[in-house]
C-alpha cells in the first residue's frame, strides 16, 4: 500500500503530523509512506526515518504533479485540507481522508466568543484520518529528527557559564500578536535563575540585541545565527523552554522538554497546545479577556492597541525549578 501524507506548511503544523507518520508506518504492514510539503519546510521532516519519500514544491503543486501521478497512490491523507490540497486530490484521483479543521467552531469562538470547540487536540484529529485502518495513537507524542551535523556541541558555541544549564527563550513568532513583548521578555530574563539562549530569526535580532545589552552575562543572542535544526539542537539541550505559540514550542514538545508557553491572541483550546511535553510544563495566559481570541492565527498589531493578552500575563506565576 502506498500512502501520500499532505501538509504544506508550516513548521509547527508539520511537526504535529508526525504521530500520523509514525503510527501509519509502524502499525500497517507493507506500507510505503510519502509526504508532500513546501520546499522551505523540507528540513522539518527530511530526517524522519518513518518516511520513504518526500516531495516538495516552491510555488505550485504543478511543479511536481507529474511525479506524484507516477507514484499511483492508493490513499491520500490530507492534513492540510484547503483548496490547494483539494486540487491535488482531484488531480491524483486516489481515495482520500481529510481532517476536521474546525473552521466553523473557531469562527464562532473568535467572532462571538461562543465556545463550541471540542476538547480534542489537533494530533488526535489528525489521527482520526487513519482510523479506518485501525491505526491507533501510540502515546509516544511528537517526533523531531535532526542530522548529526546539526547537533551542536555546546562547548563550541556557548559561553562557558552556560554549560551547567540554560533556558531557551524564544523571542520570535509568526505574528506580532503571538510574540512575547519586549517588556515581558525583560521580566523573564530578570526572573530566570539560569542563563538564557535567545532564539529566533534574523528579523528578531534587534529585540534580542536589546535584551543582551541589558542582561549581557545572562543571555546569548542566537537569533539568526543557526539553522532551524541547529536551533532545535539548542532546544533539545535546554533545561526549560520559554516560548509563545510557535513552531519551536512543538519541537520542544517532541523532545519532551518542560515548556513555559505564553499565549497571546490565540488560545490552547484551538487544540494546538504543546502535545505531551515535560511534566513540569506550564501554560500562562490571561483568562476571561473579552477580546481574546481575536484571531485563529494572528495580526501584525493588536486590533485593540493595548495587547493585554500578552502584556497582562503574570510572570510571578512563572516557575523555573
Amino acid at each position: 500500500m502506498k500512502i501520500l501524507i499532505v501538509r504544506f506548511s508550516s513548521i509547527g503544523d508539520i511537526v504535529l503530523t508526525t504521530p500520523v507518520v509514525r503510527c501509519v508506518k509502524q502499525q500497517l504492514n507493507e506500507v510505503e509512506v510519502h509526504y508532500v510539503t513546501k520546499q522551505k519546510f523540507k528540513n522539518v521532516i527530511e530526517h524522519n526515518p518513518y518516511l520513504d519519500k518526500i516531495y516538495t514544491f516552491q510555488h505550485s503543486i504543478n511543479e511536481i504533479i507529474t511525479d506524484l501521478r507516477g507514484e499511483q497512490y492508493d490513499y491520500i491523507i490530507d492534513l492540510h485540507h484547503n483548496l490547494r490540497s483539494l486540487k491535488l486530490k482531484w488531480q491524483l484521483k486516489a481515495k482520500s481522508f481529510s481532517f476536521n479543521k474546525l473552521n466553523w467552531e473557531k469562527f464562532l469562538k473568535v467572532q462571538f466568543k461562543q465556545d463550541v470547540l471540542p476538547s480534542v487536540h489537533i494530533v488526535d484529529r489528525y489521527l482520526d484520518t487513519v482510523k479506518a485502518w485501525d491505526v491507533k495513537n501510540d502515546g509516544k507524542g511528537l517526533d523531531y529528527f535532526i542530522s548529526l551535523h546539526d547537533e551542536l556541541n555546546l562547548a563550541e558555541v556557548l559561553p562557558s557559564h552556560f554549560l551547567n544549564g540554560y533556558q531557551a527563550l524564544v523571542v520570535g513568532g509568526s505574528y506580532y500578536t503571538k510574540k512575547i513583548p519586549l517588556q515581558k521578555l525583560k521580566e523573564i530574563c530578570e526572573k530566570s535563575t539560569l542563563p538564557l539562549v535567545l532564539l529566533g530569526g534574523k528579523e528578531d535580532a534587534a529585540v534580542a540585541n536589546e535584551l543582551h545589552h541589558l542582561f549581557k552575562e545572562k543571555t546569548f543572542n542566537a537569533c539568526g545565527l543557526f539553522s532551524l535544526n541547529q536551533s532545535a539542537s539548542l532546544v533539545k539541550q535546554a533545561h526549560y523552554v520559554i516560548t509563545s505559540d510557535t513552531g519551536l514550542m512543538h519541537i520542544a514538545a517532541a523532545y519532551k522538554k518542560n515548556i513555559i508557553s505564553l499565549w497571546g491572541n490565540t488560545i490552547p483550546e484551538f487544540g494546538m497546545s504543546a502535545y505531551l511535553p515535560g511534566p513540569q510544563s506550564q501554560i500562562l495566559e490571561v483568562k476571561n479577556l473579552r477580546c481574546r481570541p481575536c484571531s485563529k492565527l494572528g495580526y501584525k498589531q493588536c486590533p485593540k492597541k493595548h495587547f493585554k493578552c500578552m502584556n497582562e500575563i503574570d510572570i510571578a506565576n512563572l516557575k523555573l525549578e
